[in-house]
């Protein structure tokens, strides 16, 4: 019975101290690794083929393209670090001891937080490029968008030593027992994050894109109006609309994604609860919240153009051609 018993724990030489071992049947196991696997290896691929994009053609290097490119990287370590780790760790023990589950979470926290805050930055970039497109090119300049670039990274991993500061002083503060890795957000804290990386990015993307909208069609109309009066028909109201449906279109894909993949994960703290976050066990709210770095290269890159180009160029190898990164994308 002792070597059954010890064969269910996590360290069988703990036997009152050692949690047990997460059961999983196979169908379980299989069913998680053939539906997540694919989302993490997708999210990847795609990311990594913004970065190979903007950081290979010279043409692209633009400072909005280098907000994007940051994006990327954010959303890029998201597949590669934290979806493979949440997977593998479904189900398991942690093994790697109390400081490397502090740093799991710490890297995790920082890399999510800041793939928020570039939405942000993108959401900033485009409105004074629309609003304020005169002033844009002294405004919006490769020095300074570097200079946000790298406080967003900066400030992200001191949000996330600020949220997670009770795990940090004290690392296995909220473990019941050996080969559990876990946090435990209280409600001040849960509700700090619920404002800061939700409340707080919601509220400038839906101000700064109804403001875009609003500008955008209002240019519209000023075309129509102006074709109108040189060739006396009244041919331009199909531009107009078309254009009213193309940013009401836009506006509606950004909101509604980021609402749809953030909100589940910050129910928890609108319910007045601590929120608990093991990783042996990564609930459906977490994964949609990671979903969203792999909607992020589709929503800000796949309705570019140039980005199609792009990839046509490099799965068809003509990047490894010399001089290739001078190559006409635009």
């Amino acid at each position: 019975m002792e070597t059954v018993e010890g064969a269910e724990l996590c360290f069988p030489q703990l036997l009152n101290t050692s949690c047990r071992k997460p059961m999983l049947s196979y169908t379980e196991s299989m069913t998680i690794y053939i539906l997540l696997f694919p989302i993490s290896v997708l999210t990847v691929a795609l990311n990594l083929l913004v970065i190979i994009s903007i950081s290979h053609y010279r043409q692209l290097h633009t400072p909005t393209n280098l907000v994007l490119l940051s994006l990327a990287a954010s959303d890029f370590l998201v597949g590669l670090l934290v979806m493979p780790a949440e997977i593998l760790l479904i189900g398991a023990c942690w093994l790697l001891g109390d400081f490397m589950c502090v740093a799991y979470y710490v890297v995790n926290f920082t890399i999510i937080s800041s793939s928020v805050g570039h939405m942000v930055l993108i959401s900033v970039d485009r409105y004074v490029a629309i609003c304020d497109p005169l002033c844009y090119p002294t405004k919006v300049t490769l020095r300074r968008v570097k200079i946000c670039v790298c406080l967003c990274w900066i400030c992200s991993a001191f949000y996330s030593c600020i949220i997670l500061n009770d795990t940090l002083r004290q690392p296995s503060r909220y473990n019941s027992c050996y080969g559990e890795c876990m946090v435990v957000l209280s409600y001040v804290m849960g509700t700090v994050d619920f404002v800061f990386t939700f409340i707080g990015p919601i509220t400038v993307l839906i101000v700064l894109y109804m403001r875009v909208f609003v500008v955008a069609v209002s240019q519209a109309r000023a075309m129509r109006s102006h074709i109108v009066s040189v060739t006396l028909q009244p041919s331009g109201s199909g531009t107009a609309k078309k254009s009213e449906l193309k940013a009401a279109r836009t506006l509606g894909v950004v909101i509604a994604v980021f609402l749809a993949c953030l909100f589940p994960y910050y129910c928890i703290s609108l319910t007045g609860q601590e929120t608990m976050i093991n990783a042996s066990f990564v609930s459906f709210e977490i994964w949609l919240f990671n979903i969203n770095s792999c909607l992020n290269p589709v929503i800000y890159a796949f309705f570019y153009p140039w980005f199609r180009k792009t990839i046509k160029l490099i799965v068809t190898l003509q990047i490894l051609q010399p001089d290739s990164c001078e190559a006409h994308i635009l």
